[in-house]
């Protein structure tokens, strides 16, 4: 009976044994292993939401050209759909770290101690059954032997006695390694189905955040293909831009200044060089009633004056008594620009009119003032055209401004040339 008990008590070995020398130091090599797979997908997300900024990116410089403008907008929807999917996955690993990860860890070092306090009082309880089992086995081979020959019927009362609490021992010390076997097998099965079950909330997670990386990409994707499946398709707009190049222009661009006057951004974008100041000129009205009528001032002396001094920005020059006044020269816009927040560059809508504040094109870049709204700034020479005003009627050869139409009461008046630097005059 002695040798069945302890064979029974054996059972409770392997259940516990298997978790406190497999189970456990699996658990923590697996919660070594799932920090590795964090880093490696925290480090995959970044590199995605990089790639898909320079891909944002080249979808900007897209944007600005009349002819690919779509195909930049599709560039940056594109990655906006792929940064908010790479969200999404760090938002399921940020989950999977807190229900999964961090749980194993705090179970795992409370499951140590636990384990190794259950199975010492296991044992210290198994050890006290079986001493007083062993103690009353001993007492009854005493009483046994006492009761050899002529005193068989003087202690055969208390032999029953004795051999009644050897059965009644044995029977518990039974009953408590059977309980304490179940008990330790339903605690390796607790720890199996935590792990199960945790990985099966993480297994619907990941499943339905392939399901919404699926719809988010399947709403797009046709949209995406179709901008992009001809690539010989021009803009209407683009093509009228084109037509417009083939007519000759009157203005005769000037030469680009070295490309090292001004500075660049790390992407080679051109920043458009700053307005130049104003300084002071003679004043248009200082011959205006001059007896000696001056040689009409041709456009081409004025580009001469602008280009040796390239910060003075002349006003109107009066050429005659009649107030014959050369104005700068205008464009219309055939293409509509934002300036966003750049102070230094001019926005304006399509069809738009401006005025050549600096009649030399600079690096690709005009500088003028939009006539709706006198703003002043810098705009890309390709998005305008030469405009020409309508031809105003002339009175002997002299062009007659509509304010005088009704004759100048001051025509006999003489007045004294005067001189004025003009800073009343806006800066440009």
């Amino acid at each position: 009976m002695v040798q069945l008990s302890l064979t029974t008590f054996l059972h409770f070995l392997p259940p516990a044994q298997n978790v406190m020398e497999q189970f456990n130091p699996g658990l923590r090599n697996l919660i070594n292993l799932g920090k590795s797979y964090e880093k490696s997908v925290s480090a995959m997300t970044l590199a995605g939401k990089v790639y898909f900024d320079a891909v944002s990116k080249i979808g900007e410089n897209a944007a600005v050209s009349p002819v690919s403008r779509e195909l930049g907008v599709v560039l940056a929807e594109i990655s906006e759909v792929h940064k908010k999917i790479f969200f999404e996955l760090e938002e399921n690993f940020k989950r999977f770290h807190k229900e999964i990860i961090a749980e194993l860890e705090r179970k795992t070092d409370m499951d140590v101690k636990y384990m190794t306090a259950t199975f010492k009082r296991y044992q210290t309880e198994h050890k006290l059954k079986q001493d007083s089992l062993e103690r009353s086995q001993s007492d009854l081979k005493k009483l046994r032997r006492k009761s050899q020959g002529k005193n068989v019927t003087k202690y055969e009362a208390k032999e029953n006695e004795c051999l009644e609490a050897v059965t009644t021992r044995q029977m518990e010390i039974q009953k408590f390694v059977a309980d304490g076997c179940r008990e330790a097998l339903l605690e390796e099965k607790r720890r199996f189905c935590f792990l199960v079950d945790k990985h099966c909330i993480f297994s619907h997670q990941i499943s339905m955040f392939h399901d919404k990386a699926k719809d988010m990409l399947t709403m797009q994707l046709p949209n995406w293909q179709d901008k992009c499946s001809d690539a010989t398709k021009v803009p209407d707009s683009v093509m009228s831009m084109i037509e417009g190049l083939r007519t000759p222009v009157s203005i005769t661009p000037q030469p680009s200044p070295p490309m090292d006057r001004y500075s660049r951004t790390n992407t080679d974008t051109v920043i458009p060089p700053p307005a130049p100041p104003l300084k002071a000129n003679t004043s248009p009205l200082a011959n205006m009633f001059s007896q000696d009528v001056p040689k009409p001032i041709t456009v081409q002396q004025i580009s001469d004056h602008n280009s040796g001094e390239e910060g003075s920005l002349p006003r109107s020059v009066s050429v005659s008594t009649g107030l014959n006044i050369v104005k700068r020269p205008k464009v219309r816009t055939i293409f509509p620009h934002t300036a966003e927040s750049n102070d230094t560059l001019l926005s304006f809508d399509e069809g738009d009119i401006i005025t050549l504040l600096i009649p030399e094109e600079k690096d690709g870049w005009l500088y003028g003032e939009l006539e709706k709204s006198k703003q002043r700034g810098w705009f890309p020479s390709s998005y305008c055209r030469p405009y020409s005003e309508p031809v105003v009627s002339q009175l002997n050869g002299i062009a007659k401004p509509p304010f005088l139409g009704g004759g100048n009461p001051f025509a006999t008046v003489k007045l004294r040339p005067t001189v004025t630097n003009d800073r009343s005059a806006p800066l440009i």
